[in-house]
């Protein structure tokens, strides 16, 4: 499945999910009772690819979690966290932003994202996400979170929007 350039162009900010598509969705707990994750390098160019296009990006996240907050500063991302339902969050995020929900862009992995990848105007789940979420996604990347996924759709978007602009 390819995601058409006229519909990448028609994209103007992204929102992503943490847990499962900045991370292979493991979780590593210390006997102490610390988490620890993994997150791929390649993904956070790029997030930094996509800010210095002036993409606005945000993570919206169930979990409250120190290394969302941690993960998101280092990238300069805007994160909001501890949400339980995210799609009045990512339509409150579109509007402070000056966006519609068809301007956005929603990368997803489980039943908790179905609202968003649903409502977004490109709802794009993770190679590995589960059943569910694949079913509401209009795309599928060809990674799988926490393996390149998020450095995949900000190629997309880049090459779509700068063929555009060439």
């Amino acid at each position: 499945m390819i995601i058409p350039k006229k519909k990448l162009t028609a994209i103007k900010g992204i929102a992503f999910d943490f847990d499962g598509v900045f991370t292979d969705n493991l979780v590593y707990v210390m006997q102490n009772g610390d988490e620890a994750v993994a997150c791929n390098r390649s993904d956070g160019m790029g997030i930094r690819m996509l800010l210095t296009a002036g993409v606005p990006l945000v993570i919206i996240s169930t979990e409250e979690n120190p290394i969302v907050t941690v993960r998101g500063a280092k990238l300069n991302l805007e994160v909001i966290q501890g949400v339980v339902d995210k799609l009045p969050r990512l339509v409150d995020w579109a509007v402070q932003n000056g966006l519609s929900l068809d301007q956005i862009a929603f990368v997803g992995n489980d039943v908790n994202d179905m609202q968003c990848l649903k409502s977004a105007g490109l709802g794009i789940a993770v190679a590995d996400a589960y059943p569910i979420a694949l079913d509401a996604a209009d795309f599928v990347l060809t990674k799988k979170g926490g393996h390149g996924a998020v450095r995949e759709i900000a190629d997309l978007w880049l090459d779509a929007n700068l063929e555009v602009a060439n």
